[in-house]
């Protein structure tokens, strides 16, 4: 891409981020629907303005690390751990459900391949956090205490969802099962899970005497965004696959260390007030891209709209994808309400569900149909959700802080 052709890019981006999206907050609508819209506008399925490149794609993937980070600072540790079970809990339905459910619905009622109808089941696993995250705190709700187990659950379910592509991708080159590469992967993931929080803890501290002493303006921006970069690269330094190398960056690492490295420096306050000042400008400038991105990802030009197995295998993969979310929250010790809250936000697919249907694309095992099949879906069940939260919390706001205060009164 030319560097001109670069800067006009983002030029346009930002500017219908901000504007699509002070029209959602001005019609009450949550202002992340106008970002995605923007990037559904500007993308292949209407303007064809911009494609999603991969410069793009990474500035996208710091605001969502960026975006998280703030998340981390506001978290309290100690409520994130006692819901510990319960995430547990969420995550492992939320994710065996939707796979199983996708499996038998594409492979037993429409007939599809065994290993195409694997590839659907997995779509339909993934939770994006990022969206999650930023719907409730467009909501005033990420300090609740559904948001934690949310926040929880969606931390296991990453972890499941990049063992899962790395399975699914081994099946799709036609080398069957590689339980070596799989569990390179598991281990990979769980030793950065285990070390993250101890590792975040000494750079908050290397950060917090180094802001002490600095004569120059920005050393927390700068640190911060470089730490970004810095894990990025990590991930393929230690031998993630190519194709994976992103998505385990993103996930394993850079995500998942701003969470821990957040919490790390919320223990001192006064730091944590100056790291938020210094960083929310950053955070409000990249965390839109992200959005964008992911209406950038989808093109519904690529829908066969008159065909009726699209219109058939959508409705029944999207029932699949909101059922089989909504049920792992019932499986946990809750009110009936806050169940409902938080199999809701577990729903939206976003980014995570895109990037599954790109490799089976790729790999040539989705034919046109089944692909844009999966668009719809996804798309769906990114967009809905987000009216449904708004609805719901708009419906039964008071229901769910009394039941908070009786149970805390307990």
């Amino acid at each position: 891409m030319e560097v001109s052709t670069f800067f006009i890019h983002i030029t346009i981006i930002l500017f219908f981020a901000r504007l699509l999206g002070e029209m959602a907050a001005y019609l009450s609508i949550p202002p992340v629907i106008g970002e995605l819209m923007a990037g559904i506008i500007l993308g292949p399925s209407l303007l064809s303005l911009i494609e999603p490149s991969d410069v793009i794609k990474l500035l996208a993937e710091i605001g969502i690390i960026l975006l998280l980070f703030e998340v981390g600072l506001e978290t309290d540790i100690m409520r994130l751990m006692k819901t510990g079970f319960n995430s547990t809990v969420v995550a492992l339905f939320g994710v065996t459900a939707p796979f199983v459910f996708g499996f038998c619905v594409s492979y037993y009622l429409f007939a599809l391949p065994f290993l195409t109808s694997l590839f659907a089941g997995g779509t339909l696993t993934a939770t994006s956090i990022g969206i999650t995250v930023r719907i409730l705190t467009d909501m005033a709700r990420h300090h609740s205490r559904e948001a934690q187990m949310v926040l929880g659950a969606a931390v296991i379910d990453d972890i499941i969802g990049v063992i899962l592509l790395a399975f699914l991708y081994d099946l799709s080159l036609g080398k069957g099962v590689s339980l070596q590469h799989t569990s390179q992967i598991f281990i990979f993931v769980v030793l950065f899970m285990a070390l993250a929080p101890m590792a975040a803890k000494f750079m908050a501290g290397v950060i917090r005497r180094f802001d002490n002493i600095s004569q120059i303006p920005g050393l927390i921006p700068t640190t911060l965004v470089s730490l970004v970069l810095f894990f990025a690269w990590l991930a393929h330094a230690v031998g993630a696959p190519e194709l994976l190398g992103g998505f385990a960056a993103g996930i394993a690492l850079s995500r998942r260390f701003f969470l821990p490295m957040g919490l790390a420096v919320h223990a001192e306050p006064s730091f944590a007030h100056r790291i938020e000042e210094n960083m929310k400008p950053i955070v409000h400038l990249f965390t839109p891209i992200f959005f964008v991105m992911v209406g950038l990802s989808l093109n519904l030009k690529a829908v066969n709209w008159g065909s009726s197995f699209v219109w058939i295998f959508s409705a029944a993969l999207l029932i699949t994808a909101i059922m089989g979310k909504i049920m792992g929250a019932f499986f946990i010790k809750e009110d009936y309400y806050r169940k409902w809250a938080i199999g809701l936000c577990m729903i939206p697919r976003g980014e995570v569900g895109l990037i599954f249907a790109e490799l089976g694309k790729s790999a040539k095992i989705f034919n046109e149909d089944i692909y844009a099949t999966l668009i719809i879906v996804i798309a769906m069940s990114t967009v809905l959700p987000i009216f449904a939260i708004k609805w719901f919390y708009t419906r039964f706001d008071r229901k769910l802080d009394s039941s908070h205060e009786s149970s805390g009164a307990e």
